[in-house]
This record gives structure tokens, C-alpha cells and sequence, in this order.
């Protein structure tokens, strides 16, 4: 049936949509209202301004012509044989299943004829069919007869689907079948609900298909029901099972791939295998788009953003880019586009003939493509007409050439990254011959605008688009005469970050219930082993539980259960008594049960309270500190949330903790309160006002677990060029005066660094302000001391450094692997000068044998961060990292005439120059403010002050200029004054004056980059390089734990702090200062 890869879902409006294409033109359509609209809302044309059908499809010809409709044509693997849908047999008014012969023109009917069918594959040895099937349903052939005889009465029903729950997914072996019975089919699927969709992975080993099975193997919240009711397919998501019906690896038969509301379906595989791509509708049915992921269902990247429904999305063989349905220009007019598989661009169209075209397959040698569509064409092949519009019929199949070469055109897309480095380098060149060395604003628009390009997606580390967006800098610096000074030479220098996280397939759960059975003898004891009954559950992977990702993993032994209403322990203070859900509660060696958030009834006063210790992962280092085996997270009857399942963070990347945390459904946690005697719903209304209730043991319950996180890593590269200051073959001039910006942003923002609202999920993060434009304003510099070393009119000192960082927005990690491996970098660079005055001064600032200064070879350091939105004044911080740039930064400024705040703060900035600072590097760093956009899809070049970033350019430039010039460069002395206090992410009022390093990468603990001179932390002995692993007794594995740790110290009261520094476990008394 032509809707079951559709997503018309049971609303009104959209299946009124369907009626009209499903029927025709002799059909309901004729008399409905509503036909006129869809004339109204259509092109109205064959041809439109962006392109014509003609441009990317000729030789178009009919495929199907026989039978009531027909749709959902799919190819063997040669291309030779084609397995469709077709309603023509008079004794069943549904769909079965075809195979025709494209050789011979032979069809035979693959299905039993009795019964509904859809969804038809064709296994990639050619020797099965894959299917959708409702034929051993026992009403199947009653339901044939009564719409037999509804359209015998001259009634007819709108076109729809009602998502039978007896659907079952086949295998139908072509040598064994016989038309009529049943004979040759294999049952793949055994679970009440709706099992269809479904497709063979290219080497036939796997089936993807859809499923609402979920709703009837579970009891559905009130809402849920009520939704189900009125539209099935809200529960349909997509499932993953081997093709011969075996186990998984993981021991389970199906493997659910997405969790998200809305209708999850038409999931087909990638030419190679590794993914997946499919349409989801939005939860009110109203839209849908095109996403793909990989096939464990990670890596999930939405690939339209076109507020229309857009669904049937297939490969093309390359899987270089997809094709797609969407009614975009009409609420009836559904036209074919194409999207690159990367997300990149705009979509671009094919079809252009109003009414309905839909579920294209392209053929197997990308060269033609095939789609079902109500279009009538005349014997010439033309393009039926009446009253200057096109004719519209039943829905049959159709097949033209397909131009791929013109396709790629239009898409933007290249054959190879070579090809794709071509452009890059073609726009760098382009831009220098564009540009001059005078900072205009026009220039830097120039940069900005490649920058921020739909091409570049975002330029999310690790990704194509920072590959072009790094290509586009190194050619534009190489052509300004600068030399690679990255990795052997050239312009990059790679380096590997934690790419996010997945679940692995050996994650289980299995529920033990000692239930006591009720005896006849009035007597009988309850300490009587046999009157009591062992059950055991394995609980279901992302129904019923799930891990968390910064969950501990291996093997968890079963334990017993205890129960810590929402598991908060919080200090009190002058408006708020203590809150500690673990008063008289022993919890060692047990999973603790609490649930989500915090209480859901409290006053916004207190909600503003606790809510910064309702954290998952808060409540997880609270309960592992207090001995806990794992924890337990449960929405509870009262919760607001939208899903009972804590989803699994895929961006995550931070290091687990050392405790296993695992979420699971109401259902669970109730079976499992139960065994105390208690209602899981009473349970947390009793608490919900704020009331604190005593914690208990659940007796007769116990969980084992084995939990699989596999945490990603990727690859990233920073630009690294260097200007000699003398002639190319020269050798190096030290120090090196350096100049940088981070090139990195967020890509469509799947992590948790987006701020963009709800209704831009997915969206590109353009990062216009953060940081092209400081990028941007870098490239100028660079061509503006290039240009005056040319002409003769500078004289250079030393060497000029320019580095694009990436890696930036996920934790500096590229500039943080710059200085770690600069020595191996440049191998000729001299060594430190050390001298116990130097030494001295070196623990005072954090400095270790590790982290020793690399002025020798950075004499200075100048970072452009986000300098593209001034409003008032350009910040420019690190003011206090050399007692010279007050002055210095107010001489070269009177040429340019900025109004500039001068900031002391020098350590802890939230940038890569903290990377250089806590190596004793002074440090300038631009800035000019923050704003609404940051971190959002909202960030775009339309929005930049353009004359203003062309002017902070300037003065950065001639600071260069004159650090590059002088005979002396700035001496590190840190001066920050109060505004060295780092500024945390949550209210802490202790204040100890660490530089956490949030690069440390694989550390267990928190590694300090540094400390500030004077501080607490310093005058107690602490200094960077130190793995901070206790604070006050508290266990410290990461910057999560750390910030905790010192939010809960007091002012003035000495604390022990416990560190392991180059390999020993060092003891520190430090007495913690205030902020205010």
C-alpha cells in the first residue's frame, strides 16, 4: 500500500491530503472541496524558476498498468528484477505483493493473496522477498469481504491505513512459493502491534523495520493512551533484527533503534551499510524530516529543516547524497528533492509537475530513478494536459534517466576530498586577490561569509565541514607566503578529542523477585523456603531501562534495593533547612532507587534551591560516595517529563562514574516499591511538597547488570602557519610571537553546548560571531604583516605564528595538545632558562616539570574570540598577565580610536588562551561581549558589526606589528587582582584559586592547568600539573565532582585536599577564601 512508507498519519487534514492523491482524478477527489485547494496550492506549472523537471529527468516512461493503483517500486541488486505493490486482484481489495521481471516483462504475484500486504524487499541474493503481511490474521478474509462489498454498494472510503496490528513482517522464498498459499514464507517477527517498513541491509545479513509494538507490551500513561487512540502511528519507532530471525549479539531478537514521539518510519540502509536514513514526524503529526544515523542508532543527523512533511527518503547508490517526498509548495503537492547525505546546502528539486510524486528509488547504477506519481502521459511520453493543466490518474510507478553529473552540480558536491579541497583552496585564492591589506570591513565579510557557509554545516570538530573550513585557511595563509609549521611541516597538526558516547550490545538487566505465597496452613511461617516463590525478569533495553552515559561499565552482581525519595542532600542556610534524603539510610554496597529531578510542588523559591543538585549525575557522585553499588533513576506517576526513560546523552563524553547509573520506567520501579508495601504514585505525592520522608531497604528484590558504554573518540586538526621573519629558509626566530582563533563551532548542535530553542533543533549553529569573525579578523592580520614584510616596510624581530584552533567548543582541546607537544613540534626551540628565581616563580603560577614555561619559544600570545558584535566596548582581557599592556594596548589603540574595557583577568577564561597563560605565556585576549544568539542557530553573519571587527583587527594587528618590531617582548607577571578568581558555572561561595584543565583527557580525578599566585590553593602547596583525587574526604574523578566538592566547603575552615603528582599521593591543608 502506497502510505505504509508514507507518513499520513490518522489527523484530518493529512489524510485529506492523501485522499486526494490516492483517488485521482476520477475518484473522491472530484467532488471534494478540497481539489480545488490542491490546484490552488500547486506550482500550477511543469516548469518553475529554480529549475526544471527536465534538467535532472528525461525519457520518462510508465512502469505499472495494470491493477486499481500501484506503488513502492524497490530493485534487485542487478537492477533486473522489481518488487512492487498493486491493488488488482478483484477478490482483494488490498495491496499484495508483485515481482516483475524487467528483462521479459514477466509478473507474478509473491504474496498469498489473501490478506494485507506492503513493504516489499528484495534480499540481495535474489532469491527471497521480504514482506509485510496480515494473512494470518483469522478475520483477514472477512475484512477482504466486507470492503469488497462496501464498493459494491457504490460507497467508498477515504484513503487510509489503519496500522493493523496484525501486521508480521515475511520471507518468501521464490523457488518454494505457490501462488494462493502460504507456502515458502518464513515468519520473521512474533510481537503484537504493527510490524512493516522493512528493508534487507546491503549484504542481506540484517532487516530495519517500524513498529509499534512498544504500545501493546507495555500499560501506556493517560496521555499516551488517549494519543494512541487517535493516531497509532505516534508510537511507531524503528527496530533493528538479524535477517534470518537469530539472536543478536547482545542475546535480544530486536534491537530498538529510536525512542523519540512521533512516527519513526521508511528506513532504509546506506549503499555501504553504516547507516540508516528514515523520516520522523513531528509528535502532533504536522510535519516531518529527513534524518539518518548509524545502524546501532547513534550518530542521529537531521538532515531537513523544511517545516513540511518530508518523507520516502533513499540513497543514491553512491551515498553521496538521498532523495526525498515533500508537499513544500502545496498542501497537496508532492514534489521529489534531492539533500546531500552530510546535511550540507539546501535541498534541491526534480520533480516539478503538480499533484503526487512520491517514494523515489534510484536504480542500482545511480543512472535512473523510479517513483510513483498520478501523473498521465500521453503515447509520446509527453505530459498529459487538460485546461493547461497536467492530467491526473491513479497512482501508478514510473521511471526515467537520472543526470547524477548535474545533480552533484546543483547539490554543491564534489567527487573526492581532493576535489573538495580544490574549492577551498580556489575561494582562499579567490578572497586574496578580493582583499587588501587595509583592514576593510568588506574583507572580513569575505571570510565570514565562506565561514559560515551551509556547506561547512557548522564546522563541528571532527567533521567535513572543519576539514574545509581548516583547508580554507592554510591555502589562504600559504598564499600569503606563510609557511606550514604544523605536523611535519605542513599547514595542520592533528590531534584526537572524546567524540561522544554509545551503547555497546552487551547491556542486560535481570530482576529477581522473592515472592511469598499465601498458605492454607493457617500456621505456616513466613521464614518457610517453600512459601516462597523466585522470579526472575530481564528487563528490556530502552523500554524498560537503560544506562546512563557517564554510567559506570562491566559486569554490575545482583544487589539489593533501597529506596532514597528524590537521593538530594543539600546544606541549608538562612532560608532553607537542610535537605538530606539519606538520614539513617544504609545504602552500601546497594543500588539506591530516587527519583528524577526534584520535588515537583515545592515553591519556585526552593525549586530554584535544589535545582542545581537534581542533576543525574549530582545525585550519582552522592550516592557512590556514600558507598552505593548503582542508583536507580524513576520519573514517577507525577513527573512532568515527556519520556519515563532518561535519555542516553549520545554527545556525552565526560569519564564515568564510578558507580553504575541506570534509569528505568514507572512500571519497573513500581513492580519493585511494591515488595515494601508501597504505592509508587502515593510514595511521591507524600514527598513532593518538600516534606522529607525516612529512606527504606525493599526487601526481596535484588538487580544485576551488565552495562556497555562505548565512548567515542575523534580526530580534529588545528592550522598552524608561520611567517619567517627572515628569508623562507632561514631558521626559525624565536620567541614567536602568536596569533589565534578557534575555527571549530558547533556543527547542527547535538551536544549539550547549544542554547538553541526546541524549534531549532537540528539547525545549523552558523557561529557567524563565535568564531569567525574572529577568524575572520586573524586572516587579516596575517596579510596585513605579510604585506608590509613584502614591501620592505616591516622589520621583523622574530617569527610570526598564526594558528586556527579547533577543538575549541568541546574543551580547547586543540590548543591545549599545541603546548603539550610544542617541544616535539619544534625540536630546535631553545631551552627553558631555569633558575631557582624562574623555579620559584614557575610554582607560584602552576607551573611544573611538566607545564614548564614556554616563553623561550612563545614570547606572546594574542587570541580573537568572538569580536564581531560590539556594542559598547571591546574587553580585552589578560590585561593582567604582564605589567606592561595597560600602556602598551592604550598606545596602539589612539590610531584606531576603539572604546576598550581592560580586563585583569588572565587565567580561567573560557578560550584558548588559557592554554598559553598557564604556561607562562602572557596573554591578550579580545573580546566584545555576549549576546542573545550565542550558541544558537541564531548566531549569523546578517547580524555582525562588521566595521568595528575590521577596526579590533587593526589594533590587534598593530600590537602584533609592535611585538613583532620591538627588542624586548612582554615579561610574564601575573597581576590579575580580584578578577583572577575563576568564575564558576554554578554558585560557589569558597573560593580556592585552581585552573582546572578541562582538556586533561583519560584522568581519573581533576588535573589543575594551574594556580593563581597568592591564592589558597598556592599558599596550601597545590600547583598545576597536580591530579586533585579528594576534597574534604569527597572522591574527585572529574570537573563535575571537583566543583561539587568545593561548593560544599566552608569559608575559613582548613580542609585537607588529597593529589597525585608524578605518581604520588601528596596530602594539602588549604583553607578556602571567599568570593565576595
Amino acid at each position: 500500500m502506497l502510505i505504509t512508507r508514507s507518513p499520513f498519519l490518522a489527523i484530518p487534514s493529512l489524510m485529506l491530503a492523501f485522499s486526494l492523491v490516492a483517488t485521482g482524478a476520477n475518484g473522491l477527489a472530484d467532488d471534494n472541496p478540497a481539489a480545488s485547494t490542491e490546484k490552488a496550492e500547486s506550482t500550477g506549472s511543469v516548469e518553475t524558476s529554480e529549475t526544471k523537471e527536465t534538467d535532472l529527468l528525461t525519457n520518462t516512461r510508465k512502469l505499472t498498468f495494470e491493477g486499481r493503483r500501484a506503488g513502492e517500486g524497490y530493485f534487485s541488486a542487478d537492477g533486473s528484477k522489481m518488487v512492487f505493490q498493486s491493488e488488482r486482484d478483484p477478490a482483494n481489495p488490498f495491496y499484495q505483493i508483485y515481482l516483475t521481471d524487467l528483462e521479459t516483462g514477466d509478473i507474478r504475484r509473491v504474496s498469498p493473496g489473501f490478506g494485507k500486504t506492503t513493504c516489499a524487499w528484495i534480499h540481495p541474493d535474489g532469491e527471497r522477498v521480504l514482506f509485510a503481511s496480515t494473512h494470518e490474521d483469522a478475520e483477514s478474509k472477512a475484512k477482504q469481504q466486507e470492503e469488497i462489498e462496501l464498493r459494491n454498494s457504490g460507497k467508498q472510503r477515504r484513503y487510509s491505513w489503519d496500522y493493523d496490528p496484525n501486521y508480521e513482517i515475511y520471507a518468501a522464498k521464490l523457488d518454494e512459493i505457490q501462488d494462493g498459499t502460504t507456502d515458502g514464507l518464513t515468519r520473521l517477527t512474533n510481537a503484537k502491534g504493527y510490524d512493516a517498513e522493512g528493508s534487507y541491509s546491503p549484504d542481506g545479513t540484517q532487516i530495519v523495520f517500524a513498529s509499534n509494538r512498544e504500545a501493546y507490551s507495555r500499560e501506556l500513561t493517560t496521555r499516551e493512551q488517549e494519543q494512541f487512540d487517535r493516531d497509532p502511528a505516534f508510537m511507531i519507532d524503528l527496530y533493528l533484527m538479524n535477517a534470518d530471525g537469530s539472536p543478536l549479539p547482545d542475546g535480544s531478537h530486536v534491537r530498538r533503534l529510536t525512542d523519540e514521539p512521533g512516527y519513526d518510519g521508511g528506513p532504509f540502509f546506506s549503499p555501504d551499510g553504516t547507516r540508516i536514513c528514515w523520516r520522523r514526524f513531528a509528535p502532533d503529526g504536522a510535519t516531518a524530516e529527513i534524518f539518518t544515523m548509524n545502524v546501532d542508532g547513534t550518530d542521529v543527523q537531521r538532515l531537513t529543516s523544511l517545516n513540511a512533511m518530508s518523507w520516502a527518503p533513499y540513497f543514491h547508490p553512491s551515498g553521496d547524497y538521498l532523495i526525498f517526498t515533500t508537499n513544500r509548495h502545496g498542501f497537496a503537492n508532492f514534489e521529489l528533492y534531492l539533500v546531500r547525505a552530510d546535511g550540507q546546502g539546501e535541498p534541491v528539486r526534480v520533480t516539478t509537475t503538480p499533484g503526487f510524486d512520491g517514494l523515489p528509488v534510484f536504480l542500482p547504477g545511480g543512472d535512473q530513478l523510479s517513483w510513483t506519481s498520478n501523473r498521465l502521459l500521453n503515447a509520446d511520453g509527453t505530459l498529459a494536459m487538460e485546461d493547461g493543466e497536467p492530467k491526473q490518474g491513479t497512482s501508478q510507478i514510473y521511471l526515467a534517466d537520472f543526470d547524477d553529473e548535474k545533480a552533484r552540480a546543483l547539490l554543491g558536491l564534489v567527487t573526492s576530498q581532493d576535489d573538495s579541497g580544490n574549492v577551498d583552496e580556489a575561494m582562499a585564492l579567490e578572497n586574496v586577490r578580493a582583499t587588501a591589506p587595509e583592514y576593510r570591513p568588506s574583507d572580513v565579510m569575505r571570510h565570514v561569509d565562506y565561514l559560515t557557509r551551509d556547506e561547512l554545516a557548522g564546522r563541528m570538530t571532527g567533521t567535513e565541514g572543519e576539514r574545509r573550513a581548516t583547508a580554507y585557511a592554510a591555502a589562504y595563509l600559504e598564499s600569503l607566503g606563510f609557511r606550514g609549521a604544523g605536523d611535519n611541516g605542513s599547514f595542520f597538526q592533528t590531534f584526537e578529542f572524546p567524540a561522544g558516547s554509545s551503547l555497546g550490545e552487551n547491556n542486560h538487566a535481570l530482576m529477581t523477585l522473592n515472592e511469598i505465597e499465601k498458605s492454607d496452613e493457617a500456621d505456616a511461617s513466613a521464614d518457610d523456603t517453600s512459601a516462597k516463590k523466585v522470579s526472575e525478569r530481564t528487563l528490556e533495553l530502552s523500554s524498560e531501562w537503560t544506562p546512563l552515559s557517564f554510567s559506570q561499565t562491566g559486569k554490575i552482581e545482583p544487589a539489593e534495593i533501597v529506596f532514597a525519595g528524590y537521593g538530594l542532600q543539600i546544606q541549608g542556610d538562612e532560608n532553607h533547612e537542610q535537605y538530606d534524603s539519606y538520614v539513617h539510610l544504609d545504602v552500601f554496597d546497594k543500588w539506591v532507587m530516587v527519583f528524577r529531578d526534584v520535588p515537583q510542588d515545592i515553591t519556585p523559591e526552593t525549586r530554584q534551591w535544589m535545582a542545581r543538585y537534581g542533576s543525574p549525575r549530582r545525585k550519582a557522585t552522592i550516592a557512590r560516595d556514600l558507598g552505593a553499588r548503582g542508583i536507580l533513576f524513576v520519573s514517577g506517576p507525577t513527573s512532568k517529563v515527556n519520556r519515563q526513560l532518561i535519555r542516553f546523552d549520545r554527545s556525552a563524553s565526560q569519564a564515568e562514574v564510578s558507580i553504575a547509573a541506570v534509569s528505568i520506567n514507572n512500571d519497573i520501579a513500581a513492580q519493585i516499591i511494591s515488595h515494601a508495601g508501597e504505592d509508587l504514585g502515593e510514595l511521591q505525592k507524600s514527598i513532593d511538597d518538600g516534606s522529607l520522608a525516612m529512606g527504606f531497604a525493599i526487601e526481596g528484590v535484588t538487580l544485576g547488570a551488565n552495562i556497555e558504554v562505548i565512548r567515542r573518540t575523534g580526530t580534529g586538526r588545528n592550522v598552524i602557519a608561520r611567517l619567517p621573519a627572515d628569508d623562507v629558509d632561514a631558521p626559525a626566530k624565536y620567541p614567536f610571537v602568536m596569533v589565534g582563533a578557534h575555527i571549530d563551532h558547533l556543527g547542527r548542535g547535538g551536544s549539550s553546548n547549544s542554547l538553541a530553542r526546541d524549534d531549532e533543533e537540528g539547525q545549523i549553529h552558523y557561529g557567524a560571531d563565535d568564531n569567525a569573525s574572529g577568524v575572520a579578523a586573524m586572516l587579516e592580520i596575517a596579510q596585513s604583516v605579510a604585506s608590509e614584510k613584502r614591501s620592505g616596510k616591516l622589520k621583523m624581530n622574530r617569527d610570526l605564528l598564526i594558528a586556527a584552533w579547533s577543538g575549541e567548543e568541546l574543551g580547547l582541546f586543540g590548543s591545549q595538545y599545541f603546548v603539550e607537544n610544542l617541544a616535539a613540534l619544534y625540536p630546535d626551540a631553545p631551552e627553558p632558562i631555569v633558575d631557582e628565581q624562574a623555579a620559584a616563580m614557575a610554582t607560584a603560577h602552576g607551573m611544573t616539570p611538566e607545564a614548564t614555561s614556554l616563553s623561550p619559544t612563545i614570547g606572546v600570545y594574542l587570541n580573537l574570540d568572538m569580536v564581531g558584535r560590539l556594542d559598547k566596548k571591546l574587553i580585552i582581557q589578560g590585561i593582567g598577565s604582564s605589567p606592561g599592556f595597560e600602556g602598551e594596548v592604550g598606545r596602539r589603540n589612539v590610531p584606531v580610536g576603539l572604546p576598550v574595557q581592560l580586563d585583569r583577568a588572565s587565567t580561567g577564561l573560557p578560550t584558548d588562551a588559557s592554554a598559553f597563560v598557564s604556561r607562562g605565556v602572557p596573554i591578550l585576549s579580545a573580546f566584545t561581549g555576549a549576546h542573545e544568539d550565542y550558541h544558537t542557530p541564531r548566531d549569523t553573519a546578517d547580524k555582525l558589526n562588521y566595521d568595528s571587527a575590521a577596526k579590533v583587527a587593526r589594533l590587534f594587528g598593530l600590537l602584533t606589528r609592535g611585538f613583532l618590531t620591538s627588542t624586548q617582548l612582554p615579561a610574564f607577571e601575573l597581576n590579575e587582582g580580584d578578577a583572577g578568581k575563576e568564575t564558576p558555572r554554578v554558585a560557589l561561595r569558597a573560593y580556592l584559586g585552581t585552573i582546572p584543565d578541562y582538556a586533561a583527557g583519560e584522568v581519573k580525578g581533576q588535573r589543575l592547568s594551574g594556580v593563581t599566585a597568592g591564592a589558597p590553593a598556592a599558599e596550601g602547596g597545590l600547583r598545576g600539573g597536580d591530579v586533585v583525587v579528594k576534597v574534604a574526604g569527597r572522591v574527585v574523578e572529574d570537573i563535575n565532582d571537583y566543583t561539587y566538592a568545593i561548593e560544599a566547603l566552608k569559608i575559613g575552615e582548613p580542609v585537607t585536599i588529597e593529589v597525585v603528582r608524578e605518581g604520588k599521593t601528596l596530602q594539602f591543608t588549604v583553607t578556602p577564601g571567599s568570593r565576595d
